[in-house]
């Protein structure tokens, strides 16, 4: 049950009430914005809530059992911190997101609560966005624990894996090639494949501080999963951490950690299921 003042209550139980919608969005970087569906801008716990006209949730879903609540909204790109460019660069991937009601004529009453959660999947069309927002029940959704898997399941670098990424990193300069998720860095002379699943993190350029991972390496041509925010030019620079395939043999050969491998290379096949006495 929601928790709400009785000046509020009463109110909202009136033949006219002034409620607005507010929103308050965190970022990975912990940039904070807040914004609300008034007309002007409201001050409200230490946050200045600007206002868009522009903001649209959907009809909420919420149950008592486990499922999964569902919300989505709908807003337009603006300039006031809701841009493409740093959706597309990911700055609100996995963001928080609060939303509740306020009586703007009297603030002092509180706050109506609506939802929190994080935020889940973009989609960009047309200088609008809609963003799904996941709940709490989203974390019970997940998977607790390591399942049973032929290839590691740790991240490379990370705290099971113990690689130094120092040593499969590597500073570079993009020399020409360049395309919309692609470029070129004629100084690479690694085989191909060496930073296949790998990361990597523009330094300087238009781009400064976009990491992405690289689809593929050939003879010095990197092809990217995910085009950068800004067109990528010649005399960027960049730093690019080798990839892991998640093999057994790559740990033991490009890495030399097959001691923190992650998984269980004995593991049988479904083709077991057919060997069994008598077959051949």
């Amino acid at each position: 049950m929601r928790q709400i003042s009785p000046e509020l209550k009463n109110h909202i139980s009136g033949d006219l009430a002034s409620m607005v919608t507010c929103w308050i969005l965190t970022r990975r970087d912990g940039v904070r914005l807040a914004f609300t569906t008034h007309d002007k801008a409201i001050d409200f716990e230490n946050l200045t809530f600007r206002p868009t006209n522009s903001f649209l949730p959907s009809a909420i879903s919420s149950t008592n059992s486990l499922n999964v609540d569902n919300l989505a909204v709908h807003a337009l790109l603006s300039s006031d911190g809701l841009t493409e460019k740093d959706i597309r660069a990911g700055l609100f991937d996995h963001g928080r997101i609060s939303i509740f009601q306020v009586n703007w004529q009297d603030l002092s009453q509180g706050k109506l609560f609506i939802r929190s959660g994080w935020l889940g999947e973009f989609t960009l069309k047309d200088q609008n966005f809609t963003v799904e927002i996941r709940g709490l029940t989203q974390k019970l959704q997940q998977t607790i624990g390591d399942v049973y898997s032929p290839e590691c399941r740790a991240d490379l670098g990370g705290g099971d894996c113990h690689v130094n990424m120092e040593e499969f990193s590597v500073l570079g300069v993009i020399t020409g090639g360049v395309g919309p998720d692609s470029f070129e860095d004629i100084s690479r002379t690694e085989v191909d494949g060496w930073y296949d699943y790998g990361l990597v993190r523009f330094l300087r350029g238009a781009n400064a501080g976009h990491r992405t991972e690289v689809r593929s390496f050939t003879g010095g041509n990197f092809i990217l999963y995910d085009m950068p925010p800004e067109p990528m030019m010649v005399g960027d620079i960049y730093l690019v951490f080798a990839g892991c395939d998640k093999r057994s043999e790559s740990c033991k050969n490009k890495f030399r950690n097959f001691q923190n491998y992650q998984g269980e290379t004995a593991i049988p096949g479904t083709d077991s299921l057919y060997n069994y006495p008598g077959l051949k």
